[in-house]
């Protein structure tokens, strides 16, 4: 396994400072945003089509002795309102062929279409009942997500590159099961970016969710974020919690740095399960902690993931 970083952390600084601080503490890849809500800060999104571009982005990174562990272009591109979903469906199309280029993945979500014809706004649908939200799930399915996703599979698979869903609630693949549904319905090309963070507060168990996804040979990209349940809020409100992620005295749970949601009895098995699964790729650190500067929690996170993670290739059983 290789060291990695989901870099819209550092969309502040220049592409080659963001490299060389990457270098500095160690880490071995870069996942690059390039649209849609990740943003782009470094212009990345078309360059496919610049040769000079591609070569000069790849030359920065391998300078570094580091390779880019995908592209990220996490948007709603199946959005009722086209003046969102377009911009998202370009950016995803740009990354697919820079991936190409660059012999990665992209990192993306499903998307969330509105409940039916005719909406303006997405709708998450989160019950079976009363009926209207069946019947919204079963448009969202059969008339929009598979139909778009078996296009933008087959355009992958065109180009030779996977697609890496990140199962992330308000969007409509949210759970390990979704992503494997629409794998089914829609093609091979299509996967999962496995964040342990986000099946947390749902309920779900990451290191289960890890043997589910390599059962069905679909982890893609790995990233390495945490969560941290608060009990006494989450006893009274429940994990539903609309409120500010920086509201951290008040909310349920918030995202945390590596290490401070969860500790080795978590991410010791995670890591094993996805070593059992033959993910031999990048764990890419998102950090997103409110309780802790961009530095520190990044570095520590760093720090912690070196220690436990695996990156020799298993040996001969000796001990019999």
């Amino acid at each position: 396994m290789k060291l990695g970083v989901m870099s819209a952390l550092f969309s502040q600084m220049k592409l080659d400072d963001a490299l060389d601080y990457c270098q500095k503490v160690g880490l071995q890849a870069i996942e690059l945003p390039a649209g849609a809500y990740p943003g782009d800060p470094w212009k990345l999104n078309g360059i496919a089509k610049d040769k000079k571009a591609v070569a000069e982005l790849k030359k920065k990174v391998a300078a570094r002795g580091m390779e880019i562990a995908g592209i990220a272009v996490h948007g709603n591109p199946v959005h009722p309102d086209k003046k969102i979903s377009a911009p998202h469906v370009e950016a995803h199309r740009n990354a697919v062929l820079l991936a190409a280029e660059l012999k990665t993945v992209v990192i993306n979500f499903s998307g969330c279409p509105g409940g039916a014809p005719g909406d303006k706004c997405p709708n998450f649908v989160t019950c079976p009942w009363p009926d209207d939200f069946s019947k919204a799930a079963d448009y969202q399915w059969n008339d929009v997500l598979i139909p778009f996703w078996s296009k933008e599979n087959d355009f992958a698979k065109k180009h030779g590159v996977k697609i890496a869903f990140e199962a992330h609630p308000g969007m409509t693949l949210h759970n390990p099961e979704d992503i494997v549904r629409l794998r089914k319905a829609a093609g091979a090309n299509l996967g999962a970016n496995l964040d342990p963070s986000h099946f947390f507060w749902q309920g779900i168990d990451p290191v289960e969710a890890a043997r589910f996804l390599g059962e069905n040979k679909c982890i893609f990209h790995v990233h390495a974020k945490d969560c941290a349940i608060d009990p006494r809020n989450s006893r009274i409100i429940g994990n539903l919690d609309i409120k500010s992620y920086g509201d951290v005295k008040n909310r349920a749970w918030v995202f945390r740095t590596v290490g401070y949601g969860h500790g080795d009895d978590f991410w010791k098995p995670f890591i094993s399960m996805l070593r059992l699964y033959d993910y031999d790729g990048v764990l890419s650190i998102e950090h997103e902690d409110s309780l802790m500067s961009l530095n520190e929690g990044f570095e520590k996170a760093v720090t912690y993931l070196k220690g436990i993670m695996l990156t020799q290739k298993t040996g001969a059983a000796w001990w019999f």
